[in-house]
């Protein structure tokens, strides 16, 4: 891509064109799709026309190419969100009925109760709701960085 040729690509936000994709990051987009859509948009109205456009416009121009050119994987994206939705829909059930969650004190015999620290608790909790495997918990004593965990930061 030629600086002489598109230079109306300076005006991009693309924070906002991941926003309008639905997308977290830029390195979801494919540096060869992010230049095929350049390119094509470039040829089909010109980089006088494009110059005169404003940035929101450009962005919604860039988006909407992006979401031709990433069809496949915009929809799988989808997909595997719905099915993660429907999941924790499926193992929240008891909340939202107002049932009875069933829990046996045996899953939590490894819990200390006097502890001062509520994230034990929560750990084992969450534990117990979400199906957690045995090896998870072993992975995080082996890091060799420890958190503050007295307070929390923004």
């Amino acid at each position: 891509m030629s600086e002489k040729e598109h230079t109306w690509t300076i005006q991009l936000d693309w924070l906002n064109i991941l926003n309008l994709l639905g997308l977290e990051s830029i390195n979801q987009i494919s540096e060869l799709k992010r230049d095929k859509a350049i390119k094509k948009i470039t040829k089909t109205f010109g980089n006088e026309t494009l110059l005169e456009l404003d940035p929101s416009e450009l962005d919604n121009l860039v988006a909407d190419e992006l979401k031709e050119l990433m069809k496949k994987e915009l929809t799988l994206r989808q997909k595997k969100q719905e099915q993660i939705q429907k999941e924790m829909r499926s193992k929240f059930v008891p909340f939202k009925q107002g049932g009875i969650i069933k829990i046996d004190p045996r899953d939590f015999k490894d819990l200390d109760l006097d502890s001062d620290n509520p994230e034990d608790l929560l750990k084992a909790l969450y534990k117990k709701l979400m199906g957690d495997k045995e090896g998870d918990d072993e992975d995080d004593e082996d890091n060799n960085f420890h958190e503050d965990s007295t307070g929390y930061y923004i």
